[in-house]
């Protein structure tokens, strides 16, 4: 972390990067806990992926992470009141009262579980089980989850009580077998996690939709309709949504 005094800002540099399934911020979850299936690995860049420096991870079982909201184009000038989606996308609220990536530093926190510690060569790199980051996020931090400060089972979590709405997804025929061929693991437990989710933006879930979505996942555009609140895979594309 460097501060420069003539200007009073802070530069800091990413420690690494995470690989996961989503190809597109309309894929990503909106928490990391939602998807449990797919490879999410995070890689580090020298001299941070050296052993010494993860001595001791793995006694714990899950990870903070933070990392930077580097698809959303920063933007010169601050706004302080964003739209949720949770409360729909017509209302505003500050922007340092929700999770909003439109913030004025871009950087995003999340709870992970760790599943392994890979080494070889000398070098570490991380498997976690889901994560809520594009394919490719810069991870700037990572440190450990410390149960009895970290969580707070009486917290007051303000507009955000419960957990999103999950909603059925039926697979086509023609999904069915375009994934069977695809060769990717748990691909269709993996996108049932994400589309269950309705990833839409707010306005459209609250009327007739008869709009073809794709999401991009695994260097796939899943297409996919939403019906009565239920969701229906159409078939799959090679490459990201057009």
């Amino acid at each position: 972390m460097k501060d420069t005094e003539d200007t009073g800002r802070v530069t800091i540099s990413p420690v690494g990067f995470i690989r996961t399934p989503f190809d597109e911020k309309f894929a990503v979850p909106r928490q990391s806990s939602l998807v449990h299936h797919g490879h999410f690995e995070i890689f580090f860049y020298p001299p941070y992926d050296c052993e010494e420096a993860f001595n001791g991870i793995d006694e714990f079982s899950h990870l903070w992470i933070t990392f930077l909201f580097d698809r959303i184009p920063e933007d010169p000038v601050f706004r302080p009141m964003v739209r949720p989606p949770r409360l729909g996308g017509n209302t505003f609220k500050g922007v340092f009262a929700t999770r909003s990536p439109f913030r004025p530093n871009r950087t995003g926190l999340s709870v992970v579980r760790l599943v392994e510690v890979k080494r070889y060569n000398g070098r570490v790199s991380l498997i976690i089980d889901g994560a809520d980051m594009v394919n490719n996020t810069p991870v700037i931090d990572v440190k450990p989850y410390i149960k009895f400060v970290d969580s707070v089972p009486d917290a007051v979590s303000g507009f955000a009580l419960e957990a999103p709405k999950m909603h059925k997804v039926v697979f086509s025929e023609k999904a069915m077998l375009q994934i069977k061929d695809s060769g990717v693991s748990d691909f269709k437990e993996l996108i049932e996690e994400v589309l269950s989710q309705d990833p839409r933006p707010a306005y459209r879930t609250q009327q007739t939709d008869e709009r073809v979505y794709g999401v991009g996942l695994c260097g796939f555009d899943v297409k996919w309709q939403a019906r009565a609140e239920v969701i229906h895979v159409l078939y799959l594309e090679e490459g990201m949504p057009g």
